[in-house]
């Protein structure tokens, strides 16, 4: 009998996702926009975001030990109530009430940078636990089939909520300023931990009486000993899905605006449009996965890889070619939001075939693997492009096309290792 996708604990995790992503997106928006205001300087905001970051990556491995040492569902509770109580704290350090016409009027005081930036660090420590427990709880509640449906339906809430959230968040900051924003930010973290409260998974007890020291080198040794000895393809899986990052998101996150902005010299509103069209693209990639299962994981990661690298083919070629501008941007909306939805499908169908080659107890660690490259990945790409985009300014095929070339490679190379690999 074919098990139910929508079980109980599987629906309440999703119901607690939605929750958690509107508070953090929405929170993440309105705080960019204050900082901008307050200061004018993308500077300073961009340096508050890298503050938030050091922690994922540094705490990433400890919350992946954590979430299979701990209990999951007890964990997530407490993460997101302590998420929740830290933006309330700073919503009641930000301003106060003041009588007005003996009435007591909340205050429009905003919080100070320092009091921003230490909610970013805090969120940024809880984050670093909280990403490697939920990643680590689907595979617990999901099997076969279902598994892969299951990740697609958590990449579609992220990818929904990442697309709506800054619309309604700009709405609601600009009516009520960031107080309001705070406050219901903070309800929605501790709304998830409420939902968070009512699913039950089994938790097997660890001996204890163990010192910490002891227990980090034998947990730590012991994903080691599986990444290197026991399952090695597991872990050249997480270094090609590091590498891919490296390359799709330095292509996606700096070359677009560059060459939609700079090179196409386009106005904002055609930025946006892209920028909204990306977010579509994506959450019909994880719709693609959820109802293309069984014939992804035939085809195989390979040739959503070359898939990619195939689609930015045309668009390195726009630039050879004597075309209008509104013809090359067409072009480019096409092939990126192509990508957008393959990488969708792959990074889905490369975090299912990785839960499913790792037993349960490993799993929060392997999952925290996972973050922590991924985290590193991105912003080196987003570096590196930055750089060849900038020196190529006016030839910036001679961006486009190595980078497909490159991924149509990954994808050939590593064709023979990808199709074992899903068939164990």
């Amino acid at each position: 009998m074919k098990e139910k996708l929508f079980n109980r604990n599987f629906t309440l995790l999703l119901l607690g996702q939605v929750c958690s992503l509107i508070g953090n997106y929405t929170l993440k928006f309105a705080l960019s926009m204050y900082v901008l205001e307050r200061t004018g300087s993308a500077a300073i905001f961009a340096g508050l975001l890298a503050v938030a970051t050091v922690p994922q990556v540094l705490l990433a491995p400890i919350g992946g030990l954590l979430a299979d040492r701990l209990n999951r569902r007890n964990m997530m509770v407490a993460l997101d109530a302590l998420s929740g109580t830290a933006v309330f704290l700073t919503f009641l350090g930000s301003g106060g009430f003041h009588e007005t016409g003996g009435f007591h009027v909340m205050s429009q005081e905003g919080p100070s940078l320092l009091l921003i930036s230490i909610l970013q660090v805090v969120l940024g420590i809880l984050g670093a636990f909280e990403s490697p427990t939920v990643q680590a709880c689907v595979p617990q509640m999901q099997t076969g089939e279902n598994l892969l449906k299951g990740n697609a339906a958590v990449s579609q809430i992220q990818a929904v909520a990442g697309l709506v959230t800054p619309f309604l968040g700009s709405l609601f900051y600009t009516a009520f300023g960031i107080r309001p924003v705070l406050a219901v930010c903070a309800a929605c973290f501790l709304l998830t931990a409420l939902l968070e409260c009512f699913i039950r998974l089994s938790h097997q007890k660890r001996p204890g009486g163990q010192k910490i020291r002891q227990i980090l080198r034998q947990d730590l040794g012991e994903s080691m000993d599986f990444l290197l000895k026991k399952r090695p393809e597991v872990f050249r899986l997480l270094l090609l899905a590091a590498l891919a990052s490296f390359f799709v998101v330095g292509t996606a996150v700096v070359g677009l605006p560059f060459l939609v902005r700079n090179v196409l010299g386009l106005s904002a509103n055609h930025y946006g449009a892209a920028e909204s069209l990306m977010g579509g693209a994506s959450v019909a990639g994880a719709l693609a996965v959820g109802m293309l299962a069984g014939r992804l994981r035939e085809k195989g990661l390979q040739s959503l890889l070359i898939a990619v690298g195939a689609v930015l083919i045309p668009a390195g070629a726009a630039f050879l070619l004597p075309l209008s501008t509104g013809v090359r941007y067409l072009i480019l909306l096409v092939c990126f939001c192509i990508a957008q939805a393959v990488c969708s499908m792959f990074s889905i169908l490369a975090l299912s075939l990785i839960q499913e080659s790792t037993p349960e107890h490993l799993t929060g660690k392997i999952m925290a693997c996972v973050i922590a490259l991924s985290t590193c990945a991105q912003p080196v790409g987003q570096v590196v492009y930055g750089l060849l985009f900038d020196l190529s300014a006016g030839s910036t095929w001679l961006v486009l096309l190595p980078t497909a070339a490159v991924l149509i490679a990954l994808g050939g190379l590593s064709a023979g290792f990808l199709q074992r690999f899903a068939k164990e």
